[in-house]
């Protein structure tokens, strides 16, 4: 992982003219990172703080990664995700990422916005967008287009982006009971290298984000906790 002296990777710096027109983003879920032997402990863990019951997501078959999620206020999401004993586990960006977080020893792995129209982020990418798909246990599957994954695995602290395929969406499982109100994020540049770091922020609706510097967490980038806000107050996720 890139620590706080490193320089970050070219894709995400020089941010030019025309950066991202007439795209409405939106906070769209944020991603805890646990083994696949820790997985249910940590879901009972997450829900009992929050309130509300995590709901089995299925398996992303393309990813090697399965998840269970927990849905919020303002059609938001928790997402706790682990690798599966799976060979895409090794040769997919998201597999790898989520499977060198949780041999890391998990936690907090990164935040997502969604977009009704993924073109322009993929054009200032120089690349097309993945499809990505879960199969529920039920047998349905949710399908999305992805972009950025390749790129968290060297600067943590930056968001991918998504775009649902369908008006399906993981915060229609369940009933939300609690909202995000802050992230924090270890960060020295606050995302100032970031080509997308005006729609980011201007995507956040209420969310507040607080910046800290890398040496508060080991020298390494990311979020490091949430503020959600349930029925008995506010609460910190670590």
């Amino acid at each position: 992982m890139r620590t706080g002296g490193e320089t970050k990777p070219q894709f995400w710096s020089k941010p030019t003219l025309g950066m991202v027109q007439n795209s409405t983003m939106r906070l769209d879920h944020v991603s805890y990172v646990t083994s696949h032997e820790q997985l249910a402990d940590t879901v009972q863990r997450l829900g009992s703080r929050l309130g509300s019951t995590f709901v089995d997501g299925g398996i992303h078959p393309r990813f090697g990664t399965r998840n269970f999620t927990c849905a919020l206020e303002n059609s938001q999401y928790i997402e706790v995700v682990c690798p599966l004993d799976h060979p895409a586990a090794d040769q997919t960006p998201w597999g790898k990422a989520v499977s060198r977080k949780a041999n890391e020893g998990g936690g907090w792995f990164t935040w997502v916005f969604s977009t009704g129209d993924i073109s322009p982020i993929e054009k200032k990418f120089g690349r097309e967008a993945i499809e990505g798909h879960r199969t529920r246990p039920n047998g349905t599957d949710l399908k999305w287009k992805q972009i950025g994954v390749k790129e968290i695995l060297e600067a943590p602290e930056f968001p991918f982006f998504i775009q649902w395929l369908g008006v399906d969406h993981p915060a229609l499982d369940g009933v939300p009971s609690a909202e995000i109100t802050k992230i924090v994020i270890a960060d020295n540049d606050q995302l100032d290298d970031s080509w997308f770091k005006t729609e980011i922020l201007a995507s956040l609706g209420q969310v507040a984000i607080e910046w800290t510097d890398t040496s508060e967490n080991d020298n390494q980038s990311g979020i490091t906790m949430i503020q959600v806000r349930t029925k008995d107050g506010l609460i910190d996720l670590d």
